[in-house]
C-alpha cells in the first residue's frame, strides 16, 4: 500500500498548502483518491510531482465538509470517469457556530446533483474493492463531541442539532500483515475510531492510522489524554497533520516518540 499526501497544511517550495487534505492511495493496483481539499490545488500538486490522476476511478468522500469536498468540484470537472462514494447521510446540511450564529461549512451546495449519475451511496461496513473498507462511525455519543467542538446539522430553518458524524466513515486497507486506517478528521475521535476498527477485525495487527485529528482547537490537557488513549490502542503507528494542529502534533510527538509522523504535501508512506 502507498499513500501520497497531495495537499495537506503545510506545503513547500514546489508544492501548494492550504487547509484542506487530498490523499493518492494506490492498492491492488488500483489508484483510489481520498478527498480533494478545498479549492482544487491537489491536481496542480499532483502534476508537480509527476502524478497521473486521469486514470482513477475511485474517489472517496470522507466526510460532507468544504475543506475535503470543494477541491472535487475541479476533479470532477477534468475526470468525467470517475464515481464518487460517500455516506448515504450526506446532504448539503452541515454547519459551524455558537449561539444562534451558524454558518455554513458543508459540501459545496449542488455539487452532488450535478454529478448525480456518478455517486454512489453507501451504508454499513461497505466494502468498495477486495481489501479496501469504508467504516461508519459505531461509537454512542457522538452528538455530545459535535456539541462540544460547534459542529451542527440543520434540520430546519431554525432547528441545529449537534453533528453526530453519520456522514463521516473512516477508509480501511486490510492486507495480510495488518490494517491502515485512513481518517481525514476523525471527528469521532481517532482512539475510538481505532477501537471501532479493532472490534471489526478482532485480534490483528493495526500498523498505522493516516490523517487529521481535529486537535487543533484542544486544551493541552486534553492532547495529553488523548495521546495516553491512542498509544494504549496498540496502534504502531500515526501520520498526522492538516485539522490536528501544530501544538497539538508536538504533544503527541513527545508521547508517541518516532511513531508520530507530521504529514505534509507530498510526504509518500509505504506500508
Amino acid at each position: 500500500m502507498k499513500a501520497t499526501v497531495l495537499i495537506d497544511n503545510i506545503g513547500s517550495e514546489e508544492l501548494i498548502g492550504e487547509w484542506g487534505l487530498s490523499i493518492l492511495i494506490e492498492h491492488n493496483g488500483e489508484k483510489i483518491l481520498l478527498d480533494g481539499g478545498t479549492s482544487g490545488k491537489f491536481i496542480d500538486n499532483a502534476a508537480a510531482m509527476g502524478i497521473k490522476l486521469d486514470d482513477v476511478k475511485n474517489v472517496v468522500l470522507s466526510h460532507a465538509h468544504y475543506d475535503h469536498s470543494d477541491g472535487l468540484v475541479r476533479f470532477f470537472n477534468e475526470n468525467r470517469q470517475c464515481r464518487l462514494y460517500l455516506r448515504d447521510s450526506v446532504c448539503e446540511d452541515c454547519y459551524a457556530g455558537k449561539a444562534f450564529i451558524h454558518r455554513y461549512i458543508g459540501i459545496s451546495k449542488g455539487f452532488l446533483k450535478a454529478i448525480k449519475d456518478r455517486v454512489i451511496f453507501v451504508s454499513g461496513n461497505y466494502e468498495l474493492m477486495p481489501g479496501l473498507y469504508l467504516i461508519p462511525h459505531s461509537t454512542e455519543g457522538l452528538s455530545a463531541i459535535g456539541r462540544s467542538a460547534m459542529l451542527y446539522r440543520k434540520k430546519s430553518f431554525f432547528k441545529y442539532v449537534p453533528d453526530d458524524f453519520d456522514h463521516e466513515h473512516s477508509l480501511v486497507i486490510r492486507e495480510n500483515d495488518g490494517i491502515v486506517i485512513f481518517s481525514s478528521c476523525s471527528h469521532a475521535g481517532a482512539d475510538n475510531i481505532i477501537n471501532e476498527i479493532k472490534d471489526i477485525f478482532p485480534g490483528e495487527r493495526i500498523k498505522a492510522m493516516i490523517g487529521g485529528f481535529h486537535l487543533f482547537r484542544s486544551s493541552d490537557d486534553y492532547v495529553e489524554k488523548f495521546a495516553k488513549r491512542v498509544k494504549e490502542t496498540g496502534i504502531e503507528r500515526i501520520y498526522t497533520g492538516h485539522c490536528t494542529g501544530k501544538k497539538a502534533f508536538e504533544i503527541l510527538k513527545k508521547e508517541l516518540g518516532e511513531n508520530a509522523i507530521q504529514l505534509r504535501c507530498g510526504l509518500v508512506i509505504e506500508l
